[in-house]
């Protein structure tokens, strides 16, 4: 963890080091994909075969069920949960699907003044991917936040693939994609699975889009095989952005950093406060927690090569700039007026206000969705919503006087272009 303040000579170039600091694939996972993906698409089945057991130790046989995974299954698992684990899953899927029905866009079909009909409709994919990762990021609430939109939106078949190292399956996994609604799900991970999907193989059918978090190649298979499929995005390391001042428990801040070191050595937490004393209460109630929680190895490392604290002079002067230029994942505002500094931050995946909003309480059951953009993406793009899982088209209608009123404005643009063929088009039918 290092300290900046923002009145150091030298915080600017600092400062703009962790903005820029990408923490994600190199070269190496981006020549390894594109030989994993090549495979695939030329030997399909055998290829999948070749590569899960070479990463996941498991075989892929003739039989069908070293392949996929059954729906009764994925019931039986649902009903061997204990109930405050079943609870707790149908509270989070209940919560979800109703922020995402209100998500749902409306078809527009209207005549302007010059009596021309026009108007978009929108439809959903017909089918799609979600990837789910196995070991330590295997989530079932991740599950819920790709598979919950997607039947919103309406898709047909919804496929899940998961790594199942050595044959293991996750019983949790299993559960969530039946309360999801997963219509498929196969044995497969890694950037080979990403592939099966986009390419499709002898037992795995292609899909039009692919969602769902993974590691460093999964994050690569999806950003090289954007335009054979839609993704969601291309999603890096975790990244929690505390904006607090000294009213808040040292405790709580703590907690809610490490909250996202956790996930990966790669993930990234910052606080920025007005109150240097302050600040080292957490960098105490940071130490302590680490000696504490079992995922402490990881989120130490996290910490440590990541980890900032930032101290400013004026939270409502300074942290929302500077919030701007991190966009980061989750923004979380641990402020008496958390509004205020809202209402002048721009660019983040998901803001949480007041001292009572854990960023982890998005993660599970407040209903907007937890995949969101990482990397500073949040400047351009949104979280995953049930838009990821629909098209739209347009559609124009004029009649003889409505092209008469409009058509003569084409004819002159098709022939100072140098289309003849396109102002000929409507020429004839004027």
């Amino acid at each position: 963890m290092r300290r900046l303040t923002a009145s150091d000579l030298d915080f600017e170039t600092q400062f703009t080091r962790i903005v820029n600091d990408r923490r994600e694939s190199d070269a190496g996972v981006s020549s390894d994909v594109r030989d994993i993906i090549q495979h695939v698409r030329q030997k399909g089945d055998e290829a999948l075969t070749d590569l899960t057991m070479r990463f996941d130790k498991h075989a892929l046989t003739a039989d069908l069920t070293s392949w996929r995974i059954g729906k009764d299954q994925c019931k039986a698992a649902y009903d061997m949960l204990l109930p405050d684990v079943r609870k707790a899953l149908d509270t989070a899927a209940t919560r979800i699907r109703d922020y995402h029905e209100s998500q749902l866009p409306t078809d527009r079909d209207y005549r302007d003044r010059q009596n021309v009909r026009l108007g978009a409709r929108w439809n959903a994919v017909e089918a799609a991917g979600l990837y789910v990762p196995g070991g330590r990021a295997a989530y079932p609430s991740s599950l819920l936040m790709n598979a919950i939109p997607a039947k919103v939106a309406g898709v047909e078949r919804l496929v899940v693939t998961t790594p199942t190292p050595k044959g293991q399956l996750n019983d949790l996994v299993l559960a969530a994609a039946h309360i999801g609604g997963v219509d498929e799900v196969w044995r497969v991970g890694g950037a080979q699975a990403i592939a099966a999907l986009a390419y499709g193989t002898q037992r795995i059918q292609r899909v039009d889009v692919i969602t769902g978090p993974g590691n460093a190649w999964v994050a690569e298979a999806k950003r090289q095989l954007y335009g054979v499929v839609g993704i969601d995005m291309v999603a890096g390391p975790s990244e929690i952005l505390v904006i607090a001042d000294e009213k808040n428990d040292p405790d709580w801040i703590a907690a809610d950093l490490l909250s996202q070191a956790e996930h990966d050595p790669t993930s990234q937490s910052i606080l920025i406060t007005d109150d240097a004393n302050y600040a080292a209460a957490v960098e105490d109630a940071v130490d302590v927690l680490l000696a504490q929680i079992e995922t402490k190895s990881v989120a130490r490392e996290s910490w440590e090569n990541n980890g900032f604290v930032i101290v400013v002079e004026d939270l409502l002067e300074e942290a929302p700039a500077l919030a701007d230029r991190l966009a980061a994942e989750h923004v979380q505002l641990a402020v008496d007026d958390p509004e205020a500094i809202f209402s002048k931050i721009r660019h983040a995946g998901s803001v949480f206000l007041g001292r009572h909003t854990p960023e982890a309480i998005g993660d599970y059951v407040a209903g907007p969705n937890h995949v969101l953009p990482t990397g500073r993406r949040a400047r351009f793009s949104s979280g995953l919503s049930v838009l990821d899982f629909m098209k739209r088209t347009s559609f124009i209608q004029l009649d003889e006087a409505s092209l008469g009123e409009i058509g003569p404005a084409a004819v002159t643009l098709a022939e100072i272009e140098g289309l003849p063929a396109h102002a000929a088009s409507v020429k004839v039918r004027l």
